[in-house]
């Protein structure tokens, strides 16, 4: 197996590049992330989990892939999860994982695609970062919760050293819109010795 399409990701320039990529590596993408140990997925859910612990809590797992969040969701309890990801060769997989109430497809350049207030748990697992989603999805997915729910995401080495993300993350929480409830840094992608920082916030 060959790291070129993680090595790929990270030189990506527009969104439209983004997801053509991952169109591209949507068929091979578990067995690659597999192989070098891809566990933040259930570092978060396990975060998530302990800060809510209610399986019928309905969670939007943003930017889900082919659903290894969502499966990884599902183990640690949680019953109604919906899918949503911009590329409809990713959303295959996660359909076909069966842990997801329903799955959906968005334009990647349509700068407001949630509802605000529908789900009072968002995940963002692996999404937000370089060669991934941009800066601004946090500000997105933040402010599409209603007061007191949940985002539960992670930011890998490479977004950890890019302050245009970790300045959007410091802004909630020195305004007072955001609580940290959660936070830890562990194994990312442990066959490349990358690591993430895993985070449980609450909308104040």
């Amino acid at each position: 197996m060959s790291n070129k399409n993680f090595k790929d990701v990270y030189d990506l320039n527009s969104p439209q590049d983004t997801q053509e990529h991952y169109r591209k590596w949507a068929s091979s993408y578990d067995d690659d992330v597999g192989e070098n140990g891809y566990v933040t997925p259930a570092r978060v859910a396990e975060a998530l989990w302990s800060k809510m612990p209610d399986a019928d809590v309905p969670i939007l797992d943003y930017g889900c892939g082919t659903g290894l969040s969502g499966l990884a969701l599902s183990k640690v309890g949680y019953n109604v999860i919906d899918g949503m990801d911009p590329t409809p060769e990713m959303l295959k997989g996660a359909e076909d994982k069966g842990v997801y109430r329903h799955v959906k497809d968005f334009d990647i350049t349509d700068p407001n695609p949630l509802k605000q207030g529908a789900y009072s748990a968002i995940t963002a697992i692996g999404v937000i970062g370089t060669g991934a989603a941009p800066p601004g999805t946090f500000d997105l997915l933040m402010n599409a919760l209603p007061k007191g729910g949940f985002l539960a995401f992670s930011f890998n080495n490479l977004t950890l050293a890019d302050p245009s993300y970790t300045t959007r993350l410091s802004d909630w929480l020195d305004m007072g819109h955001a609580r940290l409830l959660f936070r830890e840094n562990g194994p990312h992608l442990q066959g490349m010795d990358m690591k993430s920082d895993v985070y449980v916030l609450e909308k104040t």
